[in-house]
């Protein structure tokens, strides 16, 4: 394959060759390559006729090719063969000739490659290097390079006669340089000489060439030339024209390069969005700022402990309140996203901004996957409201700032890849509505962010005010004296060259002579008119015509590099890459050691256990929760049955007892007893009975839920769950209700079920009496108890445990054995004392010299007969034990009228019945709706990090938080690294 250059010396090549065969073609000696032009006097007769010109030629190139010649031509009439032989020759002769041309091209290629080759190496070492310029474009360029349709963006540059145009004319440069340097050397000593050494260092800053001292000159010129004064108005007029000159060529390389970088920007966009498939594919990874972000984020979490800080580098934004910081960084972020108010405070929060470079201009917060469009004012408005919304959720009652970060993302065309923090505003005074500790806390949220040796504290003041009135500067001064990581922006320049009488304090400022403070460089912005419905364009556009035609340009107190956000965001990008390159690997070797010591603890003091951070023994505990509950569903009907009944009799046996029972029977009649019964049981269905049931119910499925969740012997039961499982028990308790519905049908149950008085058969009827037995047995204990508390302890207990009765007992125990008589004497005595019984009894206690009141008497009345009932009932209760046949004939035998056992059969029956329906509902709905709420419970805890943390510690969990989070770190700064790395 022939390179460039080689077709000429072939074509030459074979333009001698024709000629030499006998075909002519006038062709300039000096136009053949050289090659072919030592063949041409070599060989065409000049150099030696009696040879062959296609015979040397061919020994010419015997070095090139080693196959052997054609043997010699014989002599003529040496042989017989004669017209054979000189038919032979000339076909041998031809095809020799047609060998040797290969021979000259192969030659002619080799020559011309070489000449091309090193034509190609001297015009390719005369170019510039534009090595130190990669970094104007970004990676996914370079990736999408053989995509890009090359003659589209040929198209797309600006032609050479355009871009001449905008040139300087040089040599009249080169005569007002020449005039000026004949003017400084004569020491002429003027204001307007300052000027117009200032616009010169200007114009070499454009142009390239090495930059004059200015203040140097000025200085030299001053001094040598303090006593003379311009002569000739001339060089005046000559000054201004050059600076004037020097003012519009920087405006038009200014227009040039916007223009360019909005070419450049759209031809971004095309390209991000072509084969949009086939770039989302190939972005798996993601990119470099992201991987950083990301890194950021999760250390912003991590509780630093073992003494590793965060050192990454950020760019800090501080300010005063209402400086701008928030205009400034909306500047760079090409979007309005922030809030806005009129004075007052609206930064309560740190937000943290990645800002990285995309197809599309978007915001999406950390915590949410929905894309805000940044070129739509709907969406604009939207992402305002939430981050406003987020800020004021963040501060907590009674504060009025935070140190919650709120972590945004912002990409777009163009944007300047870097990671900001924007900062609540410092203030120097509280005012009405806010907490008392504000200001301190505001100064040390400030504080915690500048103090990081790495971070890039971009320090905004207010130019529109006194400098005098500023705050942050010397915070700023604090936290960084030397000034290595520090960047002064002046916000407002446009109010503060209309008000200040002196523009000189402006450079003073920008220059670092007015503050004490220092900086790596100053910047002078101006972010609009003010107005909040500025858009971000119109900004820029006010921003560049205010500087263009500013007096502090013109007058050089500001340099170009000093004004405009646009200047400002690639210093800051700039600056903070080359403390992210020179920390990072740094900061990375930290956390590996923070590692290592983590890894060794856990070692040492859990050796057989899994390093489960909280989340994942959230997760463990709440999978035995859900087994417990699923476990209900295990127990057997009759084990609901037996402990809903026996649980509903002790909730009603003493209103059983207290209000139906004995009323009933304390009438002695047994008309009255069914119809007092009836009533009350009526009653008591209506009221009570279902209420009573439903928390019987209720109270039985939380005892049963709590035993399961106690005698859970899993295979992994771990104690550091037991305040987890206690909180989801009382609050999934809490949480359920049961069902409205079952009450209703459940009092009609019951009604029915105590309507119904047949006995059917002799089985019940004992059950019935057992019943009964049991229960009247157990209030007699209780009465005996009573009893027993009232009068104190007897003979007895007096003489073995050497206890006397109180005097209240003494009364009560003579009362006791007073009216004790009294019921041995009317043995069918009422339930209720007469008036006058009660004072016979006390008449006769004071016979004995006690003196007793009436209401106690009644009270021990009460016990006694009560005790003296129920042991009648007793009696009465084993005469009822062979009375089915007759109550199954209906006979009538007072001795045998066995109402009372018809009423606890009811009870009975109805208990059954209710315990049966209560076991449904539990089993069938109950149980369910328990386990549905234990899960919403379980799916709440797990959202909410602050009760995890509350219910889930120790030092085992703390220890798996830190290691997770320190290899997530670890992990994050390794492929970070790795991708810097890459890209250098």
């Amino acid at each position: 394959m022939l390179r460039v250059g080689d077709k000429a010396a072939c074509m030459a090549c074979r333009n001698l060759v024709s000629t030499n065969m006998g075909v002519r073609f006038r062709v300039p000696l000096q136009k053949l390559h050289p090659l072919s032009r030592a063949i041409h006097h070599r060989y065409s007769g000049n150099g030696n006729p009696q040879r062959p010109p296609h015979r040397t030629a061919a020994r010419y190139f015997t070095s090139l090719s080693r196959l052997p010649m054609r043997p010699p031509k014989p002599p003529p009439g040496s042989g017989g063969r004669g017209h054979q032989q000189k038919r032979n020759f000339w076909v041998a002769s031809l095809a020799a000739r047609l060998l040797k041309l290969r021979y000259i091209l192969l030659g002619s290629a080799v020559g011309g490659g070489y000449t091309a080759k090193k034509t190609y190496e001297e015009w390719k070492d005369s170019l510039p290097d534009f090595s130190e310029y990669n970094w104007v474009i970004p990676d996914f360029v370079w990736e999408l390079s053989e995509q890009i349709d090359l003659d589209k963006l040929a198209k797309a540059l600006p032609e050479i006669e355009e871009i001449a145009k905008l040139l300087p004319d040089l040599d009249k440069i080169g005569e007002n340089f020449t005039f000026l340097k004949s003017l400084l050397s004569s020491g002429v000593s003027l204001g307007s000489e300052v000027k117009g050494a200032s616009g010169l260092h200007l114009l070499l800053e454009t142009t390239g060439d090495p930059p004059l001292k200015a203040t140097d000159s000025s200085a030299a010129a001053s001094q040598d030339g303090s006593d003379k004064q311009y002569k000739k108005p001339s060089d005046k007029e000559k000054f201004d024209q050059l600076q004037e000159e020097l003012l519009r060529t920087q405006l038009k390389y200014q227009r040039m390069l916007e223009r360019l970088e909005k070419e450049n920007k759209e031809l971004r966009k095309v390209v991000l969005q072509k084969d949009d498939k086939g770039i989302h594919q190939r972005k798996v990874k993601k990119s470099l700022i992201d991987l950083y972000s990301e890194v950021l984020d999760i250390l912003s979490d991590y509780d630093a402990n073992y003494n590793t800080q965060d050192h990454l580098p950020r760019v800090v934004v501080v300010g005063d309140q209402s400086a701008g910081k928030t205009s400034v960084l909306e500047m760079i972020a090409q979007a309005r996203i922030f809030p806005r108010g009129s004075g007052e405070m609206m930064t309560r929060s740190p937000v943290k901004v990645t800002l990285s470079e995309g197809p599309h201009h978007v915001a999406m917060f950390k915590d949410s996957g929905r894309e805000f469009d940044l070129t739509k004012e709907e969406d604009l408005a939207a992402l305002r409201h939430e981050i406003e919304l987020r800020m004021r959720k963040s501060v907590k009652a009674g504060q009025t700032v935070s140190c919650e970060t709120i972590s945004l993302s912002v990409k777009g065309p163009g944007i300047q890849r870097m990671v900001l923090v924007d900062l609540p505003g410092v203030i120097s005074t509280v005012t009405a509505g806010m907490a008392s500790d504000t200001k301190d806390t505001i100064f040390s949220i400030s504080r915690a962010y500048m103090q990081n040796p790495n971070a890039i504290i971009l320090c905004i003041q207010d130019g529109s005010v006194d400098a005098e009135r500023s705050i942050v500067t010397d915070l700023v001064s604090q936290m960084d004296p030397q000034g290595k990581r520090t960047i002064f922006v002046l916000t407002k320049v446009d109010l503060a060259e209309k008000n200040l009488a002196s523009p000189n304090r402006i450079q003073q400022i920008v220059e670092g002579k007015l503050f004490p403070m220092k900086a790596l460089g100053y910047f002078a912005v101006v972010t609009g008119k003010g107005s909040s419905g500025e858009s971000i364009d119109s900004i820029k556009d006010y921003e560049e015509d205010f500087f263009q035609n500013s007096r502090l340009l013109k007058d050089g107190m500001l340099k170009a590099h000093q004004v405009t956000t646009k200047n400002l965001s690639l210093a800051v990008s700039d600056c903070f890459w080359k403390m992210v390159r020179e920390s990072v690997e740094q900061q990375a070797d930290v956390f590996k050691a923070s590692r290592f010591n983590l890894e060794t603890e856990w070692k040492n003091n859990y050796p057989r256990l899994r390093e489960l951070d909280r989340n994942e023994l959230f997760e463990k505990a709440k999978n035995e929760i859900l087994d417990e509950v699923i476990s209900l569903s295990q127990v057997t009907p009759q084990h609901w049955e037996a402990i809903l009944q026996k649980k509903l009799w002790e909730r009603v046996s003493t209103h059983v007892i207290e209000n139906i029972y004995l009323p009933a029977a304390q009438t002695m009649d047994s008309g009255t007893f069914n119809t007092t019964v009836d009533i009350k049981l009526k009653q008591w269905t209506d009221k009570q009975l279902p209420y009573k049931a439903l928390e019987v119910a209720w109270e039985t499925l939380q005892e049963e839920f709590a035993r399961f969740m106690a005698e859970y012997k899993g295979k992994d039961q771990d104690d550091i769950f037991d305040k987890l499982k206690e909180a989801v028990k009382d609050e999934s308790i809490k949480r359920h209700k049961w069902n409205e519905r079952a009450m209703d049908s459940l009092r009609v149950i019951q009604h029915n079920a105590l309507e119904d008085r047949s006995i059917t058969d002799k089985p019940q009827w004992d059950a019935a009496i057992q019943f009964m037995e049991e229960t009247l047995q157990s209030r007699l204990k209780d009465t005996d108890s009573v009893i027993r508390d009232m009068v104190g302890p007897g003979w007895r207990q007096r003489w073995l445990n050497w206890t006397n009765r109180t005097p209240d007992q003494h009364i009560r125990n003579e009362t006791k054995n007073e009216l004790e008589r009294l019921l041995k004497l009317h043995d069918e005595h009422t339930a209720y004392l007469a008036n006058d019984e009660v004072t016979t009894v006390r008449k006769n206690l004071e016979a004995r010299s006690v003196e007793v009141d009436p209401v106690l008497i009644k009270d021990t009345w009460h016990q006694l007969y009560r005790r003296h009932f129920l042991q009648k009932a007793l009696s009465h209760c084993n005469l009822c034990k062979r009375g089915f046949y007759y109550y199954q004939r209906h006979f009538v035998d007072s001795e045998l009228e066995c109402n009372d056992v018809v009423l606890f059969w009811r009870i009975q029956r109805m208990l059954v019945i209710t315990g049966n329906t209560l076991r449904q509902q539990l089993t069938n709905t109950e149980v369910r709706r328990l386990e549905k709420n234990v899960k919403e419970v379980l799916d709440d805890f797990g959202e909410d990090q602050e009760r995890k943390t509350h219910l889930i510690t120790g030092r085992r969990v703390q220890l798996a938080e830190d290691l997770k989070k320190v290899r997530e770190i670890q992990e994050k700064l390794e492929a970070f690294i790795e991708a810097l790395h890459k890209e250098k």
